[in-house]
């Protein structure tokens, strides 16, 4: 069983910002599916193939809750003595974070396994939330020349151009090969 989320902020508002890339490539690779929410963890979940696809409803920043919640509910976390989990659990056959990266140039993907978050607080959840680096992320870029001339906060907010949106599905065929 894998965990693949994509990070996104829930609202109409944020549906097609650069930071909801997570969710947006959830849905390209998924096509029409249809969501349940799922009060206990406080996400919208997917299953397919003995996979769980998760878009967490807590809003970015704290989005290591959901992520805890699931691993915790299927036992995905484990523990080291007793009822103490264990710290730098390997999850990287587990979990798997699809999320925006401003240091990557739009269009273009990273993996990563066990670094930190360089200051993305949606992931900087999930590492507090589960108390390990050790999980596979697909650092999707968003940086384009506008980036410079604003703040990064503003920016990952944007709404994609029309050409960006069809630049990041250009990714498709990488995030699947991740999968």
């Amino acid at each position: 069983m894998r965990i693949i989320v994509g990070l996104g902020n829930p609202g109409e508002q944020y549906a097609k910002t650069r930071h909801n890339i997570g969710w947006i490539m959830l849905d390209e690779i998924l096509g029409e599916v249809k969501w349940s929410l799922n009060k206990k963890w406080n996400a919208l979940v997917y299953e397919q193939g003995g996979d769980i696809y998760l878009k967490p409803q807590t809003f970015m920043n704290n989005s290591g809750q959901a992520v805890r919640a699931v691993l915790d509910y299927y036992h995905l976390l484990p523990k080291k003595m007793g009822l103490f989990r264990s710290k730098d659990a390997d999850l990287s056959d587990t979990l798997i974070v699809i999320h925006d990266d401003l240091d990557i140039d739009l269009g273009k993907i990273k993996v990563a396994v066990g670094s930190r978050s360089a200051g993305h607080n949606g992931v900087q959840s999930i590492i507090n939330h589960t108390k390990t680096l050790t999980f596979k992320r697909l650092r999707l870029g968003v940086r384009t020349a506008e980036r410079e001339k604003i703040p990064a906060d503003k920016f990952v907010l944007q709404k994609f151009k029309s050409e960006e949106l069809a630049a990041i599905r250009g990714l498709l065929p990488d995030i699947k090969k991740e999968l």
